[in-house]
């Protein structure tokens, strides 16, 4: 296995040709461009540590309702489940 370095990953919506791109970008050269931008935490210690499937279910959720903020058009496509409780 490839030995990475510590690194995000960016989701980007891309309207015009109505698609998703994923890219990997190294953290160091990320973290001054999201000082002190909008961010939701998620301690795993509220999620007993457990990385599973109902956890990336609404990671995935969650990360797409942050993209239609600021892309609303992307809500015609959208059809998810809210979790339990809300």
């Amino acid at each position: 296995m490839a030995n990475h370095p510590p690194y995000c990953v960016v989701l980007t919506y891309l309207e015009d040709r109505q698609e998703f791109a994923l890219q990997t970008i190294d953290r160091a050269m990320l973290e001054p461009v999201m000082a002190g931008k909008f961010a939701v935490p998620i301690p795993l210690e509220t999620q007993d540590f457990k990385i599973d499937d109902e956890f990336a279910h609404g990671l995935g959720a969650t990360m797409l309702n942050m993209i239609a903020l600021g892309q609303p058009d992307i809500k015609q496509y959208m059809t998810l489940t809210p979790p339990p409780g809300q």
